[in-house]
Protein backbone atom coordinates (compact mmCIF):
# COMPACT_ATOMS: atom_id res chain seq x y z
CA UNK A 1 0.00 0.00 0.00
CA UNK A 2 2.34 2.26 0.91
CA UNK A 3 4.22 1.07 -2.44
CA UNK A 4 1.86 2.24 -4.27
CA UNK A 5 1.15 5.38 -2.30
CA UNK A 6 4.67 6.70 -3.45
CA UNK A 7 4.11 5.20 -6.79
CA UNK A 8 1.23 7.53 -7.40
CA UNK A 9 2.48 10.39 -5.82
CA UNK A 10 5.21 10.20 -7.61
CA UNK A 11 3.44 10.19 -10.81
CA UNK A 12 1.43 13.62 -9.98
CA UNK A 13 4.94 15.31 -9.15
CA UNK A 14 5.90 14.25 -12.57
CA UNK A 15 2.53 15.82 -13.90
CA UNK A 16 2.94 19.03 -11.88
CA UNK A 17 6.53 19.30 -12.73
CA UNK A 18 5.83 19.09 -16.68
CA UNK A 19 3.00 20.96 -16.69
CA UNK A 20 5.16 23.42 -14.87
CA UNK A 21 8.49 23.63 -17.54
CA UNK A 22 5.64 23.47 -20.23
CA UNK A 23 4.26 26.91 -19.20
CA UNK A 24 7.58 28.47 -18.51
CA UNK A 25 8.79 27.04 -22.35
CA UNK A 26 5.60 28.98 -23.50
CA UNK A 27 6.02 31.83 -21.80
CA UNK A 28 9.76 32.13 -22.75
CA UNK A 29 8.70 31.44 -26.59
CA UNK A 30 5.52 33.85 -26.24
CA UNK A 31 8.56 36.88 -25.62
CA UNK A 32 10.94 35.86 -27.63
CA UNK A 33 8.61 36.28 -30.57
CA UNK A 34 7.23 38.93 -29.17
CA UNK A 35 11.04 40.95 -28.79
CA UNK A 36 11.90 39.63 -32.35
CA UNK A 37 8.88 41.60 -33.72
CA UNK A 38 9.44 44.36 -31.60
CA UNK A 39 13.22 44.58 -32.57
CA UNK A 40 12.09 44.57 -36.04
CA UNK A 41 9.64 47.34 -35.83
CA UNK A 42 10.49 48.93 -39.36
CA UNK A 43 9.22 45.97 -41.13
CA UNK A 44 5.58 45.76 -39.41
CA UNK A 45 4.29 49.25 -41.46
CA UNK A 46 5.58 50.98 -44.48
CA UNK A 47 4.41 54.30 -45.60
CA UNK A 48 2.64 53.04 -48.70
CA UNK A 49 0.45 50.73 -47.01
CA UNK A 50 -3.79 51.07 -46.98
CA UNK A 51 -4.55 52.66 -43.90
CA UNK A 52 -8.55 52.71 -42.46
CA UNK A 53 -9.58 55.16 -39.59
CA UNK A 54 -8.21 58.40 -38.17
CA UNK A 55 -4.29 58.95 -38.71
CA UNK A 56 -3.83 60.56 -35.36
CA UNK A 57 -5.29 57.11 -33.15
CA UNK A 58 -2.88 55.74 -30.98
CA UNK A 59 -3.54 52.21 -30.99
CA UNK A 60 -2.59 50.43 -35.03
CA UNK A 61 -3.51 47.09 -35.77
CA UNK A 62 -1.70 45.64 -38.49
CA UNK A 63 -2.96 42.90 -40.68
CA UNK A 64 -1.55 40.68 -43.15
CA UNK A 65 -3.83 39.35 -45.41
CA UNK A 66 -4.39 37.07 -48.63
CA UNK A 67 -7.96 38.37 -50.48
CA UNK A 68 -8.30 34.79 -51.27
CA UNK A 69 -8.14 33.46 -47.91
CA UNK A 70 -11.41 32.77 -45.88
CA UNK A 71 -10.32 33.21 -42.41
CA UNK A 72 -9.04 36.83 -43.33
CA UNK A 73 -12.50 37.73 -45.23
CA UNK A 74 -14.61 36.19 -41.82
CA UNK A 75 -12.18 38.76 -39.67
CA UNK A 76 -12.94 41.81 -41.92
CA UNK A 77 -16.19 42.60 -40.00
CA UNK A 78 -14.57 41.85 -36.85
CA UNK A 79 -11.67 43.92 -37.04
CA UNK A 80 -13.89 47.04 -38.06
CA UNK A 81 -16.04 46.16 -35.16
CA UNK A 82 -13.15 46.60 -32.86
CA UNK A 83 -12.65 49.72 -34.24
CA UNK A 84 -15.92 50.93 -34.06
CA UNK A 85 -15.83 49.79 -30.16
CA UNK A 86 -13.07 52.11 -29.80
CA UNK A 87 -14.18 55.40 -31.91
CA UNK A 88 -11.38 57.49 -33.00
CA UNK A 89 -8.47 55.44 -31.22
CA UNK A 90 -8.00 52.45 -32.90
CA UNK A 91 -6.90 52.40 -37.09
CA UNK A 92 -5.95 49.53 -39.78
CA UNK A 93 -2.76 49.09 -41.57
CA UNK A 94 -3.37 46.41 -44.70
CA UNK A 95 -0.51 44.15 -45.55
CA UNK A 96 0.05 41.91 -48.22
CA UNK A 97 0.79 38.58 -48.01
CA UNK A 98 -0.47 36.69 -50.90
CA UNK A 99 -0.11 32.58 -50.49
CA UNK A 100 -2.64 31.33 -52.74
CA UNK A 101 -1.99 31.08 -56.18
CA UNK A 102 -2.64 33.79 -58.03
CA UNK A 103 -3.52 36.02 -55.47
CA UNK A 104 -0.81 37.91 -55.77
CA UNK A 105 -2.62 38.89 -59.20
CA UNK A 106 -5.55 39.59 -56.87
CA UNK A 107 -3.41 42.34 -55.02
CA UNK A 108 -1.96 44.30 -58.10
CA UNK A 109 -5.57 44.71 -58.54
CA UNK A 110 -6.40 46.34 -55.29
CA UNK A 111 -3.46 48.28 -55.68
CA UNK A 112 -4.59 49.57 -59.08
CA UNK A 113 -8.15 50.24 -57.32
CA UNK A 114 -6.39 52.67 -54.44
CA UNK A 115 -5.15 54.81 -57.53
CA UNK A 116 -8.96 55.50 -58.56
CA UNK A 117 -9.60 56.03 -54.90
CA UNK A 118 -11.63 52.41 -54.68
CA UNK A 119 -9.68 50.31 -52.52
CA UNK A 120 -11.89 49.50 -49.86
CA UNK A 121 -14.67 48.96 -52.46
CA UNK A 122 -12.66 46.20 -54.41
CA UNK A 123 -11.45 44.91 -50.93
CA UNK A 124 -14.70 44.39 -50.08
CA UNK A 125 -15.67 43.26 -53.21
CA UNK A 126 -13.55 40.53 -53.30
CA UNK A 127 -14.81 39.10 -49.86
CA UNK A 128 -17.93 39.42 -50.73
CA UNK A 129 -18.00 37.71 -53.92
CA UNK A 130 -14.77 35.11 -53.54
CA UNK A 131 -17.60 32.37 -54.44
CA UNK A 132 -17.09 33.57 -57.63
CA UNK A 133 -13.38 33.97 -58.08
CA UNK A 134 -11.76 31.39 -55.84
CA UNK A 135 -11.80 27.55 -56.49
CA UNK A 136 -10.13 24.83 -54.47
CA UNK A 137 -7.90 27.42 -52.59
CA UNK A 138 -6.94 29.01 -56.05
CA UNK A 139 -7.83 32.70 -57.25
CA UNK A 140 -8.95 32.93 -61.14
CA UNK A 141 -8.14 36.47 -61.73
CA UNK A 142 -10.08 36.61 -64.48
CA UNK A 143 -13.58 35.82 -62.84
CA UNK A 144 -12.32 38.65 -60.06
CA UNK A 145 -11.72 40.82 -62.94
CA UNK A 146 -15.95 39.98 -64.00
CA UNK A 147 -17.21 41.61 -60.73
CA UNK A 148 -15.84 44.78 -61.04
CA UNK A 149 -17.71 46.71 -63.72
CA UNK A 150 -19.89 48.20 -61.19
CA UNK A 151 -17.28 49.95 -58.79
CA UNK A 152 -17.32 53.01 -62.01
CA UNK A 153 -13.61 52.59 -62.59
CA UNK A 154 -11.98 53.29 -65.67
CA UNK A 155 -10.98 49.38 -66.44
CA UNK A 156 -8.19 49.85 -69.12
CA UNK A 157 -6.13 51.94 -66.54
CA UNK A 158 -7.00 49.97 -64.26
CA UNK A 159 -5.68 47.29 -66.20
CA UNK A 160 -2.66 49.31 -67.36
CA UNK A 161 -1.69 49.85 -63.69
CA UNK A 162 -2.02 46.67 -62.15
CA UNK A 163 1.41 45.43 -64.05
CA UNK A 164 3.27 48.02 -62.78
CA UNK A 165 6.33 47.90 -61.77
CA UNK A 166 6.10 49.69 -58.43
CA UNK A 167 2.98 48.01 -57.57
CA UNK A 168 4.82 44.38 -58.26
CA UNK A 169 8.11 46.22 -55.70
CA UNK A 170 5.33 46.97 -53.07
CA UNK A 171 4.05 43.42 -53.47
CA UNK A 172 7.65 42.17 -53.18
CA UNK A 173 8.27 44.14 -50.31
CA UNK A 174 5.17 42.98 -48.41
CA UNK A 175 6.34 39.59 -49.06
CA UNK A 176 9.83 40.21 -47.92
CA UNK A 177 8.71 42.11 -44.50
CA UNK A 178 6.48 39.24 -43.37
CA UNK A 179 9.23 37.01 -43.75
CA UNK A 180 11.94 38.81 -41.79
CA UNK A 181 8.39 39.36 -39.32
CA UNK A 182 8.03 35.24 -39.39
CA UNK A 183 4.11 35.07 -40.69
CA UNK A 184 3.91 32.48 -42.38
CA UNK A 185 -0.03 32.20 -42.30
CA UNK A 186 -3.05 34.63 -43.22
CA UNK A 187 -4.12 36.53 -41.68
CA UNK A 188 -1.42 37.65 -39.54
CA UNK A 189 -2.11 40.68 -36.57
CA UNK A 190 0.26 43.13 -34.80
CA UNK A 191 -1.11 45.93 -32.60
CA UNK A 192 1.22 48.80 -31.85
CA UNK A 193 4.13 46.21 -33.00
CA UNK A 194 3.05 43.68 -30.76
CA UNK A 195 2.33 40.37 -32.03
CA UNK A 196 -0.87 38.30 -31.92
CA UNK A 197 1.16 35.14 -31.00
CA UNK A 198 -1.96 32.90 -30.13
CA UNK A 199 -4.78 33.72 -32.76
CA UNK A 200 -7.94 34.01 -32.56
CA UNK A 201 -10.39 36.99 -32.16
CA UNK A 202 -10.73 36.95 -28.85
CA UNK A 203 -7.15 37.05 -28.33
CA UNK A 204 -7.04 39.80 -30.70
CA UNK A 205 -9.94 41.92 -28.47
CA UNK A 206 -7.60 41.44 -25.80
CA UNK A 207 -4.64 42.96 -27.04
CA UNK A 208 -6.24 45.97 -28.88
CA UNK A 209 -7.84 46.83 -25.71
CA UNK A 210 -4.76 46.52 -23.38
CA UNK A 211 -3.39 48.86 -26.11
CA UNK A 212 -6.45 51.13 -25.70
CA UNK A 213 -6.33 50.67 -22.00
CA UNK A 214 -2.40 51.64 -22.45
CA UNK A 215 -2.05 54.67 -24.49
CA UNK A 216 -5.91 56.83 -23.37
Amino acid sequence: MKKNTIVIATAILFVVVFIAAASIYKSQKDKALSSASLANIEHVQRDYSPKMGPLDAKVTIVEFFDPACGTCSAFYPLVKQLMNEHPGKVNLVLRYLPLHTNSDVIVSIFEAARLQGRFWETLELAYKTGDLWIEHHTAIPEKFWAQLGGLGMDMEKLYVDAQSAEIAERIKQDLRDAQQLKVSKTPGFFVNGKPLVHFGYEQLKQLVESEVAANY
